[in-house]
């Protein structure tokens, strides 16, 4: 599965273009049972799934900026591609997430501009983790039970 897509003229390479198939197998191993195993063909579907996933939003958020002649996409553009794409179900706990984020960490979208000059090291500290996400979840009520895959 380690595909170069074009790698001769220039295009993205596969190992590049996908989320570390580490990262994706240690995503799902936290939801399964301790004594559950996945396989690689499951990781690398996933893997293949979530990337898809992850271009397909941010293609339609980077479109809205592009039509509002903005360079950069926020959390607010995520959310309102997630539901113009149709998933609703995720956008609106999404939505709720962004704005306790922001609540923790002083970030108001006015500040935005600011914050990306003030520091570039602070992109590190932006970025959502897995267990952050997965205590918000818990906080609504939206576990992987109650989600519907």
């Amino acid at each position: 599965m380690v595909d170069n897509i074009g790698a001769d003229d220039g295009c993205i390479k596969e190992q590049d273009r996908l989320l570390p198939i580490a990262n994706v197998g240690r995503i799902m191993k936290q939801i399964l049972p301790p004594n559950a195993k996945v396989s690689k063909e499951a990781k690398e579907t996933m893997q293949e799934c979530v990337s898809e996933f992850i271009g397909f939003v941010t293609g339609e958020a980077s479109e809205k900026c592009r039509k509002e002649r903005r360079k950069t996409v926020n959390g607010d553009d995520i959310c309102c591609a997630m539901e113009t794409l149709g998933f609703d179900d995720y956008a609106g706990p999404l939505r709720r997430y962004l704005h306790r984020y922001r609540d923790l960490e002083g970030d108001k979208p006015n500040q935005q501009k600011a914050m990306n000059n003030s520091s570039k090291s602070n992109s590190v500290e932006q970025s959502w983790s897995y267990r952050n996400t997965q205590q918000y979840k818990n906080d609504q009520g939206l576990t992987s039970t109650s989600a519907n895959f």
